[in-house]
């Protein structure tokens, strides 16, 4: 990995890039999976590179729903899997989500790079990689459509981090509520999700751990209301106008 000197004013970027290429080397992330985190990338420029209170709502509400989940599962992509493995398994300890590989360029050696990742940051079971255990989601023709019979296909929550809006809406059709990680609030996915948490998916992941060891001891009740309170349009409206308003004092400084 190239030195970057910590005095570096874009040193938490650069490093999320490397994480990118080193993934890309390692045989974990698809070359179009570099370009989409410049896009994304694009995106928290526009956020101010920050995560706002409109993020940290749709966290807490995310942590709400996946507690109240009777059978969530995490989809987990390559990038995913190069940028934060470690919080995604614990993630998945802590609310007794099964993780499920779900590749858009399907690849049997990513896929199993993937679940070596996975393994050695500590998770179990791994779904995905067992034709046997294959179902199709309807509505979708992409390879993202093929999932595990135990896991997306059965699940009541998914959790979808950096995602394509044609299996968002396959999950939706499918009765499945969808929290979703994006960085840009125009997106499908963002406005096809239940839970759109608009931010850079390695600072919220570990905020969305937090919130729900801080959620865990809540009533189902409790729960339930954080839940009814969420209104995922509001969500996306907030993040707009946070990029809106970020433009107009970068304006007033330019």
């Amino acid at each position: 990995m190239p030195l970057i000197p910590k005095s570096h004013p874009r040193i938490k970027s650069l490093l999320i890039r490397e994480k990118l290429v080193k993934g890309f080397d390692n045989g974990l992330v698809a070359k179009e999976g570099l370009l989409a985190q410049g896009r994304g990338e694009a995106f928290d420029y526009l956020l101010g590179e920050k995560t706002g209170r409109a993020a940290m709502n749709a966290i807490k509400a995310a942590a709400a729903q996946l507690l109240l989940a009777k059978t969530p599962v995490i989809s987990v992509n390559g990038n995913i899997a190069a940028l934060c493995p470690r919080q995604i398994v614990r993630l998945s300890k802590q609310v007794k989500a099964k993780l499920e590989v779900n590749l858009f360029y399907a690849d049997e050696k990513r896929k199993r790079a993937i679940i070596r990742i996975l393994k050695k940051n500590g998770a179990n079971k791994i779904l995905g990689s067992s034709a046997s255990s294959s179902r199709e989601l309807s509505g979708i023709d992409s390879a993202r459509r093929i999932v595990d019979k135990d896991g997306i296909f059965v699940a009541d929550v998914v959790v979808v981090p950096l995602e394509d809006g044609d299996r968002t809406m396959a999950l939706r059709n499918a009765g499945k509520t969808v929290i979703t990680f994006d960085l840009n609030p125009l997106s499908r996915t963002s406005h096809t999700a239940d839970i759109t948490i608009v931010d850079n998916v390695t600072r919220s992941i570990d905020l969305l751990i937090s919130d729900c060891g801080k959620l865990s001891e809540k009533t189902q009740k409790d729960l339930q209301k954080i839940v009814d309170n969420f209104d995922n349009r509001k969500n996306l409206r907030d993040n707009v106008m946070q990029i809106k308003n970020n433009l107009t004092r970068r304006a007033k400084i330019a």
